[in-house]
Order: structure tokens, then C-alpha cells, then sequence
């Protein structure tokens, strides 16, 4: 196959995917294709979209590949998305998911005691928008739920992996000085500069249970 052919064959395969294709599905989609190649392809993609000034590019995102618009384009994109574009998460929210990303799996009364609240609310939000999902339960008295991220944490933060995070040894200082919900909601803001279909996601407003934990109460 010539290398001019698997790039339009690669770019028609990440544009018409619905979710980040990742380079092993694409070699297997592709006959005679190797990873190597593929990533190549991509890279020359890529090349050739920033030389002729292109609105767009391939992102690797939560371990696949996926067509995003540039950050500085992101405000006209979101004029015609203005109806469908998802919420800012709440504060209780970026600092829920900070201590489940930093320390997953981690039980709820875990995330309690860090945030000094109950989090039954937040933790009911996060899992309707797939943000989250529960990954067991603990080996302890009572066998309480453990939380972890998703891929659609990932593709929410523009990130391709959880390597993106900080690194073990600085998560508890980040967690005890709030920075690690700035993080986050950082992340979140750099992350809907870029559009693609990875903007649709967790559009669903705040749940009753959040909002209710957000104006003081708890259950």
C-alpha cells in the first residue's frame, strides 16, 4: 500500500469515528498496515494540516486518535454548539473527581474525609455523565463501593492517559492544598478551547442531589 493511500485511508477512519480510534483498532481495520505506519501517517496528517493553515488536527485523546478544532477557533465553533455545549462542572464536582483520579479506586467515605463532606450527591452526578464508574468493592469491613475514572474522563479533560496527571509523590500535597481541583478545572477550560465531537460529551446538567450538596446541604 502506498503511503499516500494509508493516510486518506487513517483520516477517513478517525473522521468517521464516533469516539478516539485507537492505533490498535486502526491496524487492524488496515490490511498490511503496521502501528509504526499508522502512527506516521497520522504525524504526516498532521504536517500537512498545520503547513496549509488547517482549523483542525488529529489529537491523541484518552488512548486514541480523534479530529479536534484548533484552541483559537474554539469560540466561533462553540456559536453553532451554543445550544448543545456541556456545563462547567461544579467545584464539589473537579474536587470529587481530583481525589478519584489521584487515588483510585477509593471508597466514598475516603473522598468524605478529604473533602470533610458528604459526597453521595456529587458521586451520583459524576456517574450520569460517565465521568466515573465503580470498580469493585473494598476488601473491608462493610465492603464499601470503590470509584475510578473513565475513558470519558479522559476525553472530558483533553487528556490521552492518566500519565497526563501529577505524578504519585505530589498528589497528597495537591489534594491538602485544594490545588488538585484547580487542576482539573484547568484542564476543563483548556479542553473546551479545543472542539470535536469529544465536545458533546457530559452535557447533562448538574443533578439535583449536587445541587442540593452545593447550597450547604447534606445527606
Amino acid at each position: 500500500m502506498e503511503f499516500d493511500e494509508l493516510k486518506s485511508i487513517v483520516e477517513a477512519l478517525i473522521f468517521a469515528s464516533e469516539e478516539p480510534i485507537s492505533l490498535g483498532r486502526l491496524t487492524k481495520n488496515i490490511e498490511d498496515s503496521t502501528p509504526k505506519q499508522i502512527e506516521k501517517a497520522i504525524e504526516a496528517l498532521n504536517r500537512e494540516y498545520d503547513e496549509t493553515g488547517r482549523s483542525f488536527f488529529v489529537k491523541k485523546l484518552a488512548g486514541g486518535y480523534q479530529f479536534v478544532t484548533k484552541p483559537e477557533y474554539g469560540r466561533w465553533v462553540r456559536r453553532i454548539l451554543k445550544t448543545t455545549s456541556r456545563p462547567r462542572l461544579s467545584r464539589a464536582a473537579l474536587e470529587t473527581l481530583s481525589i478519584i483520579a489521584f487515588k483510585q479506586p477509593v471508597s466514598r467515605s475516603e473522598i468524605d474525609f478529604v473533602r470533610g463532606v458528604n459526597s453521595d450527591g456529587v458521586l451520583k452526578s459524576l456517574l450520569e455523565r460517565r465521568l466515573i464508574a465503580i470498580a469493585g468493592r473494598a476488601d473491608t469491613v462493610g465492603r464499601p463501593l470503590l470509584y475510578k475514572t473513565t475513558p470519558e474522563f479522559l476525553r472530558y479533560f483533553g487528556l490521552n492517559s492518566l500519565d497526563d496527571l501529577p505524578k504519585p509523590k505530589e498528589i497528597d500535597e495537591l489534594l491538602a492544598s485544594g490545588e488538585a481541583a484547580t487542576i482539573l478545572g484547568d484542564a476543563e477550560s483548556e479542553a473546551q478551547k479545543s472542539s470535536g465531537k469529544a465536545a458533546e460529551s457530559a452535557e447533562a446538567e448538574p443533578a439535583p442531589a449536587e445541587e442540593a450538596e452545593q447550597s450547604g446541604e447534606s445527606g
